[in-house]
């Protein structure tokens, strides 16, 4: 019965055929701040030679754990595009969008418009989760596919302010690069990570490639891989 509810409320979600308008990262200020705001993106195997590929949608960037957590727009559909015949067009989308709590995903689905024109919600319901706080939740749907939402430590290791000295010509002389066997811990210039200990609110889903199809793409290791990017959609 709970399960019956659960698809029904999914698929009236997923019939508002609701048009929205991408976003971009950190040179779109109307995004900075809030979860249309694109921080990284992953995707990789799991595991060497598994079956499954892991998609991980960071937005958000810099909640500190010593503030409240983040949460969702619920006026923010992000969208994970998937080429499979190597045109660098979207043959299938994954969607997620947060609702009182929940984040909800659909697809992946041949989705009805496609490029920078906007989104509309697909109509293919996958799965749900509760969005996490301190704990985290993982939910695995029937179909073998795992869905995260909520914060996480921000993985991007950055020396931000190093960088900007570097551009701006004024990096201090002996700067070392933080791994450097040159370096020492009495290095005051060695870098260091000015993310650590800010989190990110993170979108995880681990799918099986057979939902996918095949790829058409070899990466530089000779490896084969979806060619895939994120968008946000901020709804109009």
């Amino acid at each position: 019965m709970k399960k019956s509810k659960l698809l029904m409320g999914l698929g009236a979600i997923a019939i508002v055929a609701t048009v929205l308008v991408a976003a971009d990262h950190i040179d779109a200020p109307g995004s900075m701040g809030t979860s249309a705001d694109i921080a990284d993106f992953y995707a990789f195997e799991p595991t060497t030679g598994s079956d499954n590929t892991v998609f991980a949608v960071d937005l958000q960037s810099n909640v500190l754990p010593d503030l409240a957590y983040g949460t969702f727009d619920e006026n923010v559909l992000t969208e994970i595009n998937i080429d499979v015949n190597d045109d660098l067009v979207e043959d299938l989308v994954i969607q997620a969008i947060a609702r009182n709590g929940k984040m909800y995903f659909f697809g992946p689905v041949a989705p009805s418009t496609t490029g920078t024109s906007g989104s509309i919600m697909v109509n293919a319901p996958l799965g749900s989760v509760d969005i996490s706080g301190a704990t985290a939740t993982v939910e695995t749907t029937e179909n073998g596919v795992s869905l995260f939402a909520g914060p996480r430590q921000d993985a991007f290791y950055f020396d931000f302010f190093q960088f900007n000295a570097v551009i701006g010509g004024m990096a201090p002389e002996g700067f070392k690069p933080a791994g450097d066997p040159n370096s020492t811990s009495d290095d005051d210039t060695t870098a260091v990570d000015t993310f650590d200990g800010a989190n990110t609110m993170s979108i995880v889903i681990e799918i099986p490639n057979s939902l996918l199809g095949e790829t058409s793409a070899v990466n530089v290791l000779g490896l084969p891989v979806y060619k895939t990017w994120v968008t946000t959609n901020v709804k109009q």
